[in-house]
């Protein structure tokens, strides 16, 4: 590239450490040559990192990059890795952003996924190993764009945080990204002018709930009308639809908000939801962001291809995010909140801090069918009817998991928006003391 320049300049109303790792006057779009990295390239990343590191500012890297100077042997390797190295050491400390265009392949693509957020171009791609060698090696024949384009990895490796039009747009989205996270973990996320009243009723929430338990709904439209005037930035929107993670704000007080979606298998958990909430979590956790979880659950999903591929491993990802969280936590219990999943969607035996819940909720082992299939699996169609109803009936409701303690407050939806603003009010000088260890060990 030999053109890696650093800079502490303004992004918005923020001032952050930006590395421009781009050719300058390049066609880097798909299709088009790259510069590859050089050992001064590496040099200047490792100091930008160290810089923002150093003066607790957030890191912006532009990237795009075809892999390493193959003439300059181990030393670029050795550049780049130290790189790695400096970026690594920010994580927790400062914010860092990526924002990728054109080509990002090989080796130093890893740095992409070292970043806490990644903003890629729609016509921008980013692999490790290329399509000639992939069909070399395993005969299928596949073009750069399905390997690892853009919408790829929104879709399935989950990489891109965003994905955008151009390189303007993803400014945008790192502009609107800072002004919801502090410039480091020694500061407070900031504060806005809040015109919309924290006390605002939000009678229209109960109505977004189909009529029956098993129905659909788009949990977006609760967060909508909670949150101050229903602005929110969702991050991966398209990776594991079926948890929704995003950064809003409630009464001027910027939170992160997690949130079971059930247009999406049906709300439930799998591998890539556990991934996808612990990572989020652990970035609130780190950035003093309070987290608002809402939840409507019915369990893990089920089967034998999950099973094998970790769902234990994995799954234990979002709960170990939860458990180690000492920043102010809020949930509300919207319907289903069952079994394993009930315990991992930051309930009070993970360390929960306010746990309000909606008439509508039921929490439970699991859900009526199931239970009287297990218990009852003798009896009757009728018998098996009845017993349902009487099982939702006693049990399906969230006044026996508040007389128990797992509940804090059965709240009107109506008042959920000035419910969880007063619980984050209460919440405001948490503090927790952190056992002494040079750090955990997550379930990765």
């Amino acid at each position: 590239m030999n053109s890696v320049r650093t800079k502490i300049t303004a992004l918005g109303e923020r001032l952050v450490v930006d590395v421009n790792a781009v050719a300058p006057n390049k066609n880097v779009a798909p299709g088009a040559t790259a510069e590859t990295i050089t050992i001064a390239d590496g040099n200047s990343l490792t100091s930008a990192a160290r810089m923002a590191r150093q003066r607790k500012l957030p890191l912006l890297m532009r990237m795009t990059c075809a892999g390493t100077d193959i003439h300059a042997g181990i030393d670029v390797l050795h550049s780049w890795g130290v790189a790695a190295h400096a970026i690594s050491q920010c994580s927790g400390v400062v914010p860092t952003i990526l924002i990728a265009q054109g080509i990002n392949v090989s080796g130093v693509a890893l740095l992409l996924g070292l970043a806490d957020f990644v903003i890629m171009t729609a016509d921008s791609y980013a692999f490790i190993v290329g399509p000639h060698t992939v069909e070399n090696f395993t005969g299928v024949s596949i073009d750069r764009a399905e390997l690892g384009g853009a919408h790829i990895h929104e879709n399935n490796s989950g990489l891109a945080s965003f994905v955008v039009d151009d390189v303007q747009e993803a400014e945008e989205v790192a502009i609107e990204l800072l002004n919801y996270i502090g410039d480091s973990n020694d500061t407070e996320p900031p504060t806005r002018i809040c015109t919309d009243p924290v006390n605002r009723l939000t009678p229209e929430a109960f109505d977004i709930l189909p009529a029956t338990s098993s129905g659909s709904y788009d949990v977006r439209s609760v967060i909508e009308i909670v949150v101050d005037y229903g602005g929110f930035l969702e991050v991966h929107s398209e990776w594991a639809p079926n948890l929704v993670t995003a950064f809003a704000s409630i009464g001027g007080r910027s939170v992160g908000v997690i949130a079971n979606q059930p247009q999406s298998m049906a709300g439930t958990l799998d591998i890539t939801a556990s991934r996808k909430g612990g990572r989020f979590v652990a970035f609130c956790d780190a950035f003093n962001l309070p987290l608002i979880t809402f939840i409507d659950t019915s369990g893990f999903y089920p089967g034998k291809d999950l099973e094998w591929r970790g769902m234990i491993r994995y799954g234990a990802q979002m709960a170990f995010a939860y458990a180690r969280a000492t920043v102010p936590r809020v949930n509300v219990t919207l319907r289903k909140s069952y079994g394993g999943a009930y315990i991992v969607m930051d309930s009070k035996m993970m360390g929960n801090d306010i746990a309000l819940a909606w008439p509508s909720a039921e929490i439970a082992v699991m859900g009526a069918k199931g239970a009287v299939g297990i218990l009852h699996r003798s009896a009757s169609s009728k018998e098996k009817a009845e017993l349902e109803a009487a099982y939702e009936s006693r049990l399906l409701n969230p006044y026996i998991a508040a007389e128990r303690g797992a509940i804090d407050i059965v709240i009107d939806p109506a008042e959920t928006r000035r419910e969880v603003h007063a619980a984050l009010d209460l919440l405001v000088s948490k503090r927790e003391d952190l056992p002494a260890r040079r750090h955990d060990n997550t379930p990765l």
